[in-house]
């Protein structure tokens, strides 16, 4: 359909262009002048000129289109031979056409020389099984392109981070969460850094205005694959997914939206006065005039994805602030020492019963605007917390050994040698029982 088209603006064109030499009544001369003056302004030939008149004169309007182009493809590849070089594409994708005909000759399918190489390509292509059309088949890339929607809101909410504009010469960035079923950009902003605490802050705002989903879908940035969000999205039960490394595709509906903020970016670099604050504050209206409340095309009946939220009868999961609060704390790794201490942020930790947790790895939870105390969390061992050391004048006492880390008495012998012994006693039995004298005869002295 597409080919017809094109093939049909070629052909009008050619008929603009001919159409004052088709006059009759007109001498040869004149005919000469006049198709002089259109090669000059066309930039095409004398000859081509005459052979499109030819052509109109002689088939019309459909003479002006232009022929297919390509070679005829030879049939001439028996089936039986045809089939065995599919097989051989099929086996290694990679195959080229040379290695093919090379195999089936080695093999005494066919003579040397006896097949084209241009013959055989074409029948493969012809078949689907060109080396581009396997690259195709055998690409995982195939099943990403596949467009999909859920039903609901609040089912799937996917976010990226978009590279934005220059501030003071300082390069700002702007993270969109949006709804997968709606459309609906649930909460976006332009910060002045790139790291993971924008994904925190920008999520966060997002689940206070539209409540919580039940899946999230990230890329594969370092920004997003945190441990904070495996233990935010673990504690608010919401699943955590991530894309395909290479398969930006599965994230369509936020990479399109990103294709249309650059048009907010190509109108914001007309402003004079430029900052963070009036950058915010320009795309914030920006996207509820021209986006959040304008017709979207890929929505029902044409409505905007606002409508289309407040519309959806799912119901919507809020959370308590408190559960968020709780949620979105900071979290971190460390070693417990021996002393059951841990350091952080230039400073150690002393844990409550800690001595149980020496040489373990435990996670700290923290707010990073309070950091007098600290949550530790560990697995199999209850919650506790660690306060900062503090150290006095003279040592204190030392602390009690959990019974798990108390040295067991000792019973005056060793178990190792013991269980040796005992081993090394049923083995000779067993050897002096396979070596029996009894019933030889004949003098021993033979």
């Amino acid at each position: 359909m597409k080919n017809k088209q094109k093939a049909e603006e070629i052909a009008v064109k050619r008929l603009q262009m001919i159409t004052p030499l088709l006059e009759d009544g007109v001498d040869e001369a004149k005919k000469l002048y006049l198709r002089r003056s259109v090669c000059e302004k066309t930039l095409f030939s004398d000859r081509t000129m005459r052979r499109w008149i030819a052509l109109y004169e002689k088939e019309g309007f459909e003479g002006l289109k232009p022929k297919t182009k390509g070679r005829v493809i030879e049939n001439s590849i028996p089936e039986t031979i045809l089939q065995e070089a599919i097989q051989l594409r099929r086996e290694v994708p990679s195959r080229s056409i040379a290695q093919i005909i090379q195999i089936l000759e080695w093999e005494d399918h066919v003579k040397p020389d006896e097949i084209k190489r241009s013959t055989l390509q074409d029948q493969l292509a012809k078949q689907g099984y060109s080396t581009r059309q396997m690259k195709i088949y055998n690409s995982d890339k195939t099943l990403a392109s596949r467009r999909f929607q859920k039903p609901h809101r609040n089912m799937f909410w996917q976010s990226d981070i978009k590279f934005t504009t220059h501030i003071d010469k300082k390069p700002t960035y702007m993270v969109a969460f949006i709804d997968d079923c709606t459309r609906l950009i649930l909460h976006s902003e332009i910060y002045p850094v790139m790291d993971q605490k924008i994904v925190q802050d920008c999520f966060r705002k997002a689940l206070l205005k539209y409540g919580a989903p039940a899946a999230v879908y990230y890329d594969n940035g370092k920004q997003f694959r945190t441990k904070w969000m495996e233990r935010a999205c673990g504690k608010l039960n919401i699943r955590l997914l991530y894309t395909k490394p290479y398969s930006a595709s599965s994230k369509g509906k936020v990479e399109k939206y990103n294709q249309t903020v650059d048009k907010f970016l190509a109108e914001y670099q007309l402003q004079k006065s430029k900052s963070l604050e009036s950058l915010n504050r320009l795309y914030h209206v920006w996207m509820e005039e021209c986006y959040q409340n304008k017709p979207h095309s890929a929505l029902k009946d044409g409505l905007s994805p606002m409508a289309a939220f407040q519309n959806d009868t799912n119901p919507i999961r809020f959370l308590d602030p408190a559960e968020i609060a709780n949620a979105f704390l900071s979290c971190e790794s460390r070693k417990v020492d021996k002393t059951g201490c841990v350091s952080f942020n230039g400073q150690k930790y002393e844990i409550v019963n800690g001595l149980g947790l020496i040489g373990r790895t435990v996670d700290i939870i923290y707010d990073p605007d309070s950091l007098e105390s600290l949550k530790i969390e560990c697995e199999n061992f209850p919650d506790t917390e660690a306060r900062i050391q503090m150290i006095g004048s003279y040592s204190g006492p030392r602390p009690e050994l959990p019974k798990s880390l108390e040295t067991v008495k000792k019973t005056g012998r060793s178990r190792l040698l013991d269980a040796a012994d005992k081993r090394n006693k049923e083995r000779i039995g067993k050897q002096k029982s396979l070596l029996s004298y009894k019933g030889m005869t004949g003098d021993p002295n033979v």
